[in-house]
């Protein structure tokens, strides 16, 4: 059993035994029944919430070769990749549905609303400065997953992102591409 569903246990105990304690009137078949529900849906938020404060399963950076469609990818090195600069077009795609979230490659969810990248080469996360070279127009986010996996195409943002950088309508764009850093807290390389 992992750490989320052994906490989400606990607490869903924890909740179910405060609830038992609700000074309503016994006697009556609707306030057990008013009980009932509320131990239900506070269970039922606990299992659902928890869950999203685990970590995403990573420590450092991700930069290991895989394959994806027959084709084999080789991430560049932490140290390789800061300060790496490319110029290519830029895609966007959809992260989740309604509030249920997509996952990242390296673990992480993601929501339509949510702002981030994939590259298929620079190692997992790094952070990039992306600036639209038909409008100007700059956002710096945090790539966190694999692609694109299309010819031609050197990154793909969030829906988000490229309705920043102004693209979002068009569906492809030009793009210079800046590494700034790679890898989260003492992983950080800049």
């Amino acid at each position: 059993m992992d750490t989320n569903t052994m906490i989400t246990e606990y607490l869903a105990q924890d909740l179910n035994s405060m609830l038992i304690t609700l000074p309503l009137d016994d006697s009556s078949d609707l306030s057990r029944g008013v009980a009932r529900w509320l131990r239900l849906l506070l269970s039922i938020s606990a299992a659902v919430a928890l869950p999203a404060c685990g970590g995403s399963g990573y420590t450092g950076y991700k930069d290991a070769p895989y394959t994806v469609k027959g084709q084999r990818y080789h991430p560049m090195g932490p140290p390789e990749a800061v300060g790496y600069e490319e110029v290519g077009t830029a895609s966007h795609y959809k992260g989740g549905f309604l509030f249920f979230p997509g996952k990242t490659a390296i673990g992480e969810k993601i929501y339509p609303w949510s702002h981030g990248a994939a590259h298929k080469t620079l190692p997992l996360p790094s952070r990039v400065r992306i600036t639209n070279l038909a409008n100007g127009r700059r956002v710096t986010v945090r790539v966190n997953d694999r692609g694109p996996f299309i010819s031609g195409r050197i990154i793909d943002v969030t829906s988000a992102t490229a309705k920043k950088l102004r693209f979002h309508g068009e569906g492809l764009t030009e793009v210079r591409v800046e590494v700034l850093s790679v890898g989260d807290g003492v992983h950080r390389i800049r």
